[in-house]
C-alpha cells in the first residue's frame, strides 16, 4: 500500500491509498473554493447521559446528484469533484460537511473504488484488503488527535437508510467522547468481569454462539453469526476469534481472511430476499475500543474490549422496511418480526455455490 496525503483547494485533507508504489498522485483541485465554516457542537442530555452533535450547516450538504455530477467520482477533464485525480483505488479526505469538526472531533469520507456504478460487495478481495488497511491507518491517525476519543468507521447503504451521494463510500467518524452504545459494552464488560471473577463477556458470547445454530459463516481468524437478541430482520456480528480490541491489532492471518468472509457475507446479504430485488440496504459499523481513558467502567481496561463488525438491513422481507416506530424510538426496546435463529438459516441457505 502506497499512502499520498494532499490538500484540498479549501485546505481539507485528501489522503490516496493506492495498491501500486509507482503510483504518482500529484493532480492540484482546481475549483475555487473558500475554506469551510462550521458549526459543529455537542450538547450533553442531562437525562439520558448522552450527547447530541448539532450541526446546522450540514443543511446545505449535496442531495441526489445525477451520476455525472457526484463529488465522490475522479475528475474528469473540466468535470471538477472532490477528487482531484482522474482515477483513484481508495481515498480519503475530511467532509466538507462534517457532523463533528474541531474541538468537537472529526469526519472523514472513504471512497471505496472510483467506479460509481460499483458497491462494495463487489470489490476484489484485493480491493477490500485495501480498504481495511486505510480504516486501520485512519483509525490510528485519528486516535493521535487531541480531540478524538474514539474512532468509528461505517458505511451506510441504499436510499432506504438515508444514503444522499450513490458512489460507494463509508465514513469514518473521530467523536470527541466515549459513544453510547460503546458505553453500555464497557458497564456490562465490568459487571460481567466482576460477577465471574474475571470472565471475559466477549469471549463467552462468541464460545456460545460457535457452539450454537446461530454462525451464519466461519473461517479460521473470523466468525460470523446472528446475535441471539439481534435488534434488526437480518443481522450479523463479525469477530475475530483472537480478541483484539481495535483493528491495530489484527495480525497477518486476520487481515488476510477478513476480504474473504466479509465480501461473502455481503454478497449474501444481497441474495436474502431472491432474485430481482434491489440491493438490500444495510449499515456496517466497526466497533473499536475507545482510546481515552476508562476509569469510570471499574476494572475494564481496553484489552478487554473486543473489536467487531455489526452489519444488518432494516428491510424485513420483500418490499418492507423495519421501522423505528414507538417502542424502538420512543422506549429503546426493539421488536423483532424474524427470528435470529430464522435469519440465519436464511443467511446460510443463500450462500454462493
Amino acid at each position: 500500500m502506497k499512502k499520498t496525503s494532499t490538500r484540498l483547494a479549501d485546505g481539507r485533507e485528501l489522503i490516496y491509498y493506492d495498491l501500486r508504489d509507482d503510483a504518482v498522485r500529484d493532480a492540484v483541485d482546481r475549483r475555487p473554493l473558500e475554506r469551510t465554516h462550521t458549526t459543529s457542537q455537542t450538547r450533553r442530555d442531562v437525562l439520558l447521559g448522552d450527547a447530541v452533535a448539532v450541526a446546522s450547516h450540514r443543511q446545505g450538504r449535496t442531495y441526489h446528484p445525477p451520476a455525472d455530477e457526484c463529488p465522490l467520482c475522479p475528475t474528469r477533464g473540466e468535470r471538477l469533484s472532490e477528487i482531484p485525480d482522474s482515477s483513484y483505488d481508495v481515498v480519503v479526505f475530511e467532509n466538507r460537511f462534517p457532523s463533528l469538526a474541531g474541538d468537537c472531533g472529526r469526519c472523514e469520507v472513504v471512497c471505496f473504488t472510483s467506479d460509481h456504478d460499483a458497491s462494495f460487495a463487489g470489490l476484489t478481495e484485493e480491493q477490500a484488503r485495501l480498504v481495511l488497511d486505510a480504516w486501520t491507518d485512519r483509525t490510528s491517525e485519528l486516535s493521535h488527535l487531541p480531540s478524538v476519543e474514539q474512532v468509528f468507521c461505517f458505511e451506510n447503504r441504499g436510499a432506504e437508510i438515508g444514503v444522499t451521494l450513490g458512489h460507494p463510500h463509508g465514513q469514518i467518524y473521530g467523536y470527541p467522547f466515549t459513544t453510547p452504545r460503546t458505553a453500555l459494552m464497557l458497564r456490562s464488560l465490568a459487571a460481567h468481569k466482576e460477577a465471574t471473577g474475571g470472565e471475559n463477556l466477549f469471549d463467552a458470547v462468541v464460545e456460545r454462539e460457535l457452539a450454537g445454530e446461530r454462525v451464519v459463516l466461519e473461517g479460521e481468524h473470523w466468525v460470523g453469526f446472528v446475535p441471539y437478541a439481534a435488534h434488526w430482520p437480518y443481522e450479523v456480528h463479525l469477530y475475530p476469534k483472537r480478541r483484539v480490541p481495535d483493528l491495530l491489532a489484527l495480525d497477518e492471518g486476520a487481515r488476510t481472511e477478513f476480504p474473504q468472509l466479509y465480501l461473502e457475507l455481503l454478497r449474501r446479504f444481497d441474495r436474502i430476499f431472491g432474485e430481482g430485488e434491489p440491493p438490500t440496504p444495510y449499515i456496517a459499523a466497526w466497533h473499536q475500543a475507545p482510546f481515552g481513558r476508562l476509569e469510570e467502567f471499574d476494572g475494564v481496561t481496553r484489552g478487554d474490549f473486543a473489536l467487531h463488525l455489526e452489519l444488518f438491513t432494516i428491510r424485513r422481507t420483500s418490499g418492507k422496511l423495519k421501522f423505528l416506530a414507538g417502542s424502538e424510538s420512543g422506549m429503546s426496546v426493539f421488536i423483532n418480526d424474524v427470528p435470529p435463529e430464522r435469519a440465519a438459516e436464511r443467511l446460510r441457505e443463500v450462500a454462493s455455490s
